[in-house]
């Protein structure tokens, strides 16, 4: 099991929590038809926010993914990989949990300064942060 956040194109998602929950089961359906791993379907500010976040926290698939010899040598980054699913409107992080913390305080800052949507897909409530720091309700 993961921790699981995950940030979204705000010009794309409803404004109401329930049309919201109905959109997020959508787009984890994960049927649009590209590999999920290429950063270039997304939107300019979820790229930008991924080139961001990656350095910190690097995927575990895909172009930007550390080789096998940097992961032996550096326990660290080991443990921050991340598995991340990224579609045209969405990016779903799938975290360790001995990173959980670090990872939501270090997503949620990226996710404001690049202007997108954060959802805390892990908390019991749901926490959806639009990036002017108001929430859907």
């Amino acid at each position: 099991m993961s921790y699981d956040l995950m940030v979204f194109e705000k010009t794309k998602a409803p404004s109401t929590k329930k049309e919201f929950m109905t959109w997020f089961e959508k787009q984890t359906e994960w049927n649009e038809e590209h590999d999920y791993q290429s950063i270039g379907v997304s939107s300019l500010a979820l790229q930008n926010w991924f080139m961001e976040m990656k350095n910190t926290f690097p995927p575990m698939n895909g172009d930007y993914s550390p080789d096998a010899d940097l992961l032996d040598a550096d326990e660290n980054l080991e443990r921050h990989l991340t598995d991340y699913s990224i579609g045209r409107e969405v990016i779903y992080a799938a975290f360790s949990w001995s990173v959980a913390d670090e990872a939501y305080e270090f997503m949620r800052t990226l996710a404001q300064k690049h202007g997108v949507g954060f959802f805390n897909v892990s908390s019991d409530d749901g926490e959806i942060i639009l990036p002017d720091g108001g929430g859907i309700i």
